[in-house]
């Protein structure tokens, strides 16, 4: 299974809570279209590990966001919407700067910072986010399709369920837009073959 987070928007760049309906910058856009060929092969390589064989092109598994439909776009990945990897709902705070938060709301941060149980924002746990992305990568065990595009929130629940560690480590994780990480499916689980590696066209 190989992951590619999604291209870059104007909120990653001023540190914002993610937004669903946030466009992709074009830049970061017309870069993921150049590494479309790269990122088939990376695919395929990860399908054979598998026992499958991707073509180039194709499907992808995407989240429903618009910069991660976008960016599949521009890969040539044909998307397969998947509410499953839709990054966390972060309510009142959705597309606010995490600046601000930490202003207004010092106390209710510092909970979500450090209990995966807790949204004080109205929103979606980490706990709740991992446990969806888990289910829904078990439920993917063996089929042939090899590549999700996402935000870093469901990259990191995926990790965290290959490497069997809690939300709040697993948010440990570096992943920069367009960044590749691929785990392989084992007979007990699954492998992480790489994290945040990047795609050389």
């Amino acid at each position: 299974m190989l992951f590619v987070r999604h291209a870059s928007t104007p909120g990653m760049r001023t540190a914002c809570f993610p937004g669903a309906d946030e466009d992709a910058d074009a830049a970061s856009l017309a870069r993921a279209h150049g590494l479309a060929s790269a990122v088939a092969r990376s695919a395929v390589a990860s399908s054979v590990v598998a026992g499958s064989v991707v073509a180039g092109g194709g499907s992808a598994w995407v989240a429903p966001s618009v910069a991660a439909r976008q960016t599949a776009a521009a890969l040539g990945r044909e998307a397969c919407v998947v509410t499953a990897l839709a990054e966390a709902d972060h309510g009142r705070w959705r597309g606010l700067p995490y600046g601000r938060v930490a202003r207004e709301e010092p106390d209710a941060l510092a909970s979500w910072l450090a209990d995966p149980d807790a949204a004080p924002h109205g929103g979606e746990s980490l706990t709740v986010l991992a446990a969806r992305v888990a289910d829904w990568l078990d439920s993917v065990r063996g089929e042939p399709e090899a590549v999700a595009v996402c935000d870093a929130g469901a990259i990191r629940a995926a990790l965290g369920h290959a490497l069997g560690l809690d939300p709040l480590r697993a948010a440990r994780f570096d992943l920069a837009p367009l960044s590749i990480t691929e785990l392989t499916v084992t007979r007990g689980g699954w492998r992480v073959a790489h994290v945040n590696r990047k795609i050389l066209s």
